[in-house]
């Protein structure tokens, strides 16, 4: 075998390895609940350990760095959990685009959320097979809301690791563009995984997670803080004259 075959074939090893650890929920930081401990790994959907019951610290921003490279990090923001094209949710997976409407559906406001967004652009040159990853934490439980994985070929066998891990999925096959998307369930926790075709057909994959659970905790969060704000002005007014 030639060097430049066996430089490839160790490459591919590699690749399919970090497949493995993004399914696997098993590592050096295992997900860690508010009252401390480990989640079981069956309860929930875990990308590099991190699933429903973690909480974000510089402990775990720091660990990522070192998987995933230097990150950008955004602490308010517009939060869209619509995936795929306009309309996907609401037509697939109705309890997210009710989620998504109640984040977004203040009239005339531009609705900001408080959030920890850490965005990745350069796994691969940790030789992570990915080349865009987006984590979104909730504030002020900084619990996890939002994961968003996008890559173009399947070169390390992600989606057959995820149906090896959690068996046959639900299929949408899409009534546009020619896309289809893999849907998985634990508990009130989704993960999709989405073949999207661009502009030439040529398809790309899209990973999604929602953890529905943690988002109507932010949702209720921020109505009492919309709330109390509300209370403050309104005693401000009543002793104003």
């Amino acid at each position: 075998m030639s060097t430049r075959a066996w430089a490839a074939r160790i490459a591919l090893a590699v690749l399919i390895g970090l497949a493995g650890q993004f399914v696997s929920g098993c590592g050096e930081n295992p997900e860690t609940p508010a009252g401390g401990g480990t989640a079981p790994a069956s309860e929930t959907f875990t990308f590099f350990d991190l699933g429903r019951n973690s909480q974000f610290s510089p402990k775990i921003r720091d660990s990522l760095a070192e998987r995933l490279g230097n990150d950008a990090i955004e602490n308010r923001g517009i939060l869209d959990l619509e995936t795929n094209y306009r309309g996907f949710l609401q037509a697939h997976l109705p309890e997210v685009d009710r989620l998504n409407r109640r984040l977004n559906d203040l009239p005339g406001e531009r609705v900001e959320h408080d959030m920890v967004k850490l965005m990745y652009r350069y796994a691969r040159k940790k030789n992570a097979p990915f080349d865009y990853i987006e984590l979104v934490f909730a504030e002020p439980s900084r619990k996890p809301i939002l994961f968003r994985i996008r890559f173009k070929a399947d070169d390390a066998g992600t989606v057959e690791a995820l149906k090896t891990k959690y068996g046959s999925p639900e299929v949408i096959g899409w009534e546009q563009e020619n896309g289809q998307s893999l849907v998985w369930r634990k508990g009130p926790d989704v993960l999709m995984v989405s073949r999207v075709p661009d502009r030439f057909g040529v398809p790309g994959h899209h990973i999604d997670i929602y953890f529905t659970d943690n988002l109507e905790e932010m949702l209720v969060a921020e109505q009492r803080g919309r709330e109390q704000k509300t209370g403050v002005s309104k005693a401000a007014g009543k002793t104003a004259f």
